[in-house]
């Protein structure tokens, strides 16, 4: 089986892309799910204990949280400390029941994949990339997002050229969903095309 990393910056489609692997019949592990369940599951007493006030009837309250964490470099690393081990328990067993389902290839959605070393786990890295324009004009159309929320969030994850340099895939989605469409189903026959050698 093909593990394929999929990953991109904030507003870049990577969510609309992964759907597109999900509609082709593809396995799709999403870490940002993982985390929602999480948050209102596992992670809230060990959250709680490490920030307390941040959490209330049984669920993560994202907002506090994400005030407690941004911009707060030693924070964010006691919180992945926490979430991170966790998310990574629910990605293995995706992987053992895709591959038990006789899946040739499964992709594992992670935001922060080369950020956090992530590319070691895949096979090969799908990067979703848009022009910077465009990735702003998405974000800042989000509710609760403000230009200065964006740039934190934007310093927090690696430059996009950068992220596509270490792609062995690129998917641009400021082309529109038919484009995209169309490179998700070029990556996919490449894929089946080298394992059929």
């Amino acid at each position: 089986m093909i593990i394929l990393g999929l990953t991109g910056s904030i507003g870049m489609g990577k969510t609309t892309t992964a759907q597109m692997f999900a509609d082709a019949g593809i396995p799709v592990y999403s870490a940002d799910e993982a985390v929602h369940r999480l948050y209102s599951g596992r992670a809230v007493p060990l959250i709680e204990a490490a920030f307390p006030g941040t959490t209330r009837e049984h669920a993560v309250d994202r907002q506090k949280l994400s005030a407690a964490v941004l911009g707060q470099p030693d924070a964010m690393k006691k919180l992945e400390a926490i979430v991170h081990p966790l998310v990574r328990q629910e990605e293995q067993a995706f992987l053992e029941n895709a591959g038990k389902a006789g899946a040739d290839i499964a992709v594992l959605d992670i935001p922060l994949l080369l950020e956090t070393g992530g590319e070691e786990r895949v096979d090969r890295i799908v990067v979703v990339s848009a022009p910077p324009e465009v990735q702003r004009q998405r974000v800042l159309a989000r509710e609760g997002m403000n230009s200065a929320k964006f740039d934190a969030i934007l310093a927090s994850q690696m430059a996009d050229a950068e992220k596509r340099m270490r792609a062995d895939f690129i998917v641009d989605t400021g082309s529109g969903l038919a484009a995209a469409r169309h490179q998700v189903a070029a990556i996919i026959r490449q894929l089946r095309e080298e394992a059929a050698g």
